[in-house]
């Protein structure tokens, strides 16, 4: 599992263990992993060209003495001051006696850039200053090279809210920071790599990442005396006239979910046999079509009010998606005491809260809180980055995926896949997460580097669960 814990939390670790520590030797720890991933990153140090963007405080100290290192080594090091009455005066000292240099912009020939201009306190974007450097920087062909986060960039929040950094990679200190997680910032961070510098951290954090051993320990594994019925059944209330993909599609993802059958609801039964000869197909309503254990309701679905009414007044775990988040009833959502999921793009997610979308695809991570919050249920918002919210616990964010994943129907595939999880026994939050990382591995399959359909994801599934549990 990745965590990500927020700057007021990190601050707080980093004085408790400054005050065990001799002076500057928690800078030193930073700056050595940091000097180290670069010289990783360069594969020769000796001759390379280096330049750091410097700027006031202890960010622009790590990288200077990161420089120094690198310079010891023989590189030529070059630091850029975007205050120089604020530098760090240590690691400008230490940057000068390993023979490094001070200049006024970025030279001709570079091999790597340090951004070190601001670290997780920054706010609002780089300041204007600082621009035509960074632009010069990137321009170069070098390597970039954030300095705990890129400057630019808001560190708990994952927002960009004016000019930034973009980096190849970030070496961060102690702790993932939100913010390299979550897009639009994570896009802008490049490869991670954690420094471990000691610090305490409290056990609950703002933000964690599921990796393969936490998915394979969540997946359902049928037991010796298991029958179809014993490992779950999950419901598919899905498809229309105009939409009949959408059925079939959702389908695909719920008999690959790891549930023991599936119900299907609705008006597309003869196109789902077709393909799917296994389901059980019922023309409704869901509440006379047979016991399940979870409920999906919504891709394609068009205006049948009525049916997602009707799975939202069962007691069992319900996942709502497309049109059935246009057709929620607010009131009967709070009145449910079984376990909700709700799986809304940025567009769906916007209409939800009443603002923009815009303002929901520059703030995923508030915006999946407040959902979670407003509806009193858990919220898997799709998305370049996808996040699970529960009423309780750290947010999830989803490591893996393509963009080739935006697809149409990818969405409904996701669904059946949650939806068959949660009928198998897993909590909505669990449900959401395992569903998001395997349908973005199984995307990855798929895609290879070129264009993918819906319903190649779904047939990459198995291959992406035994990817998790036979690594």
């Amino acid at each position: 599992m990745r965590f990500a814990y927020s700057m007021e939390t990190v601050r707080a670790a980093e004085q408790a263990l400054m005050a065990r520590l001799p002076e500057g030797a928690l800078m030193q720890r930073a700056a050595a992993g940091l000097a180290a991933a670069c010289a990783g990153l360069l594969g020769q140090v000796y001759g390379a060209r280096v330049v750091l963007l410097v700027g006031a405080g202890d960010n622009g100290g790590d990288a200077l003495y990161a420089g120094a290192r690198l310079a010891r080594r023989g590189a030529g090091v070059f630091a850029v001051l975007l205050a120089p009455d604020r530098a760090h005066a240590g690691g400008l000292a230490a940057l000068r006696a390993a023979g490094g240099r001070v200049v006024p912009e970025v030279p001709p020939r570079v091999d790597l850039v340090l951004d070190g201009i601001t670290g997780i306190g920054g706010r609002g974007g780089l300041r204007e200053a600082a621009v035509p450097l960074v632009r010069a920087a990137e321009a170069s062909g070098a390597v970039v090279v954030a300095v705990d986060l890129p400057s630019g960039v808001e560190a708990d929040t994952g927002q960009v809210l004016g000019e930034s950094v973009r980096a190849d990679a970030t070496v961060t200190f102690g702790t993932y920071k939100p913010g390299l997680l979550i897009d639009p910032a994570a896009e802008r961070a490049g490869a991670l790599r954690l420094v471990d510098i000691g610090l305490e951290l409290p056990a609950g954090p703002d933000l964690e990442a599921l990796q393969h051993a936490d998915v394979a320990a969540l997946l359902p594994v049928p037991a010796a005396e298991s029958d179809k019925y014993r490992r779950g059944v999950v419901g598919v209330v899905a498809g229309s006239a105009r939409y009949p993909g959408a059925a079939v599609l959702a389908v695909a993802g719920a008999l690959r979910g790891g549930a023991g059958a599936v119900r299907y609801v609705g008006p597309g039964g003869d196109e789902v046999i077709a393909r799917f000869p296994e389901a059980l197909v019922h023309t409704g309503p869901p509440s006379k079509a047979g016991r399940v254990q979870a409920w999906v309701v919504g891709p394609g679905l068009g205006d049948r009010s009525s049916e997602v009414a009707d799975v939202l007044a069962s007691d069992v775990p319900a996942l709502v998606d497309a049109d059935g988040l246009r057709l929620l009833d607010e009131t009967v959502l709070r009145g449910r005491t079984a376990p909700t999921l709700l799986t809304p793009h940025a567009g769906e997610a916007a209409a939800l809260l009443g603002v923009s979308r815009e303002e929901v695809e520059g703030a995923r991570l508030a915006s999946v809180r407040a959902l979670a919050r407003k509806y009193g249920v858990t919220v898997l918002l799709k998305g370049s980055t996808t996040l699970v919210a529960g009423a309780e616990g750290p947010v999830r964010v989803n490591p893996t995926g393509t963009p080739w994943l935006a697809t149409a129907g990818s969405g409904d595939v996701l669904s059946g896949l949650a939806g068959s999880l949660l009928a198998a026994g897993l909590a909505a939050r669990d449900a959401g997460s395992v569903a998001a990382y395997l349908h973005g591995l199984a995307a990855r399959r798929a895609a290879t580097g070129a264009p993918i359909a819906a319903h190649e994801v779904a047939e990459e599934l198995p291959g992406a669960w035994r990817d998790v549990t036979n690594p």
